[in-house]
């Protein structure tokens, strides 16, 4: 396939970003530095805001054509967000994510950037600026691990394994009521669960075989598109809760990423349904 856009050139403005303006912030914050947006835990920091207006210039100069959807352009002004279902070349950038972790001084974040073309994720980025290297996925490529050097491992996903040996990543933060009750009951049913809070680690972790599935309920392009698509080209089976395809202008329905689509079903029908 060809890409309108070169992605080498993506990840190492995602790389020299997270240089110019987000290590240099890490556990160095001012008292003013973080702010609250939408509750306690929806952090934005200086470093999130800095990271995005760097990218954003250089994919001026990369990318002219392309619509720039960046998680705090869309904080300022939410009606971008409704432009990417119609947009024939996107680029969607989350500058840091994990700012919790960021802002708490914990080691677990990244920087994201995906490349939507003709309505579909063509193209994804996970940056982890702690260890200087890339998670980078082009559709129908595979997914692989880079770093700065030009080494470069293909990247796959565990093997398949019944329900109560398998390791996952699920937040039931976004899950609320009776449904919220029911998947904390049920994810007993695994063998252990974490939640990173930080997407960019937990799709990285999964890509590279060392856990069985992913669980989301709030779905935002700059979460998701990279990640979704670098667990497809490792081997992964991803789909909405209902089954249907995860799409880039979705941002309701949940997100189940598993090994197989028989481990996918599995897990629907023992977290999610019963």
């Amino acid at each position: 396939m060809t890409l309108p856009l070169d992605v080498s050139k993506l990840a190492d403005c995602l790389r020299l970003a997270a240089r110019a303006e987000v290590l240099p912030r890490f556990r160095r914050l001012g008292e003013g530095d973080v702010r609250s947006k939408s509750e306690p835990t929806d952090l934005v920091t200086e470093a999130d805001e800095a990271a995005e207006r760097f990218i954003r210039k250089a994919m001026e100069a990369i990318a002219p054509d392309a619509l720039f959807i960046g998680e705090e352009s869309v904080a300022a002004d939410p009606d971008l967000l409704g432009k990417l279902a119609s947009a024939e070349f996107a680029v969607i950038v989350d500058p840091i994510d994990g700012t919790f972790n960021f802002a708490s001084g914990i080691p677990a974040f990244g920087v994201m950037a995906s490349v939507v073309w003709k309505g579909e994720t063509v193209a994804g980025i996970i940056y982890d600026p702690m260890g200087d290297d890339w998670v980078i996925a082009e559709k129908g490529a595979g997914a692989y691990l880079r770093r700065p050097d030009g080494a470069a491992i293909r990247l796959s996903v565990a093997a398949p394994a019944p329900i109560d040996a398998m390791v996952g990543m699920a937040s039931a933060g976004y899950f609320y009521g009776d449904v919220r009750e029911r998947v904390l009951a049920n994810l007993a049913k695994v063998r252990f669960v974490a939640s990173y809070r930080c997407a960019a680690h937990e799709y990285r972790t999964f890509a590279g075989g060392h856990v069985h599935f992913a669980m989301y309920n709030k779905l935002m392009p700059w979460d998701h598109l990279a990640g979704t698509l670098i667990a497809q080209e490792a081997g992964g089976y991803v789909a909405r809760f209902d089954g249907s395809a995860y799409l880039p202008h979705h941002v309701e329905g949940g997100l189940l990423v598993a090994t197989d689509k028989e481990s996918w079903q599995l897990l629907r029908r023992e977290i999610l349904q019963h």
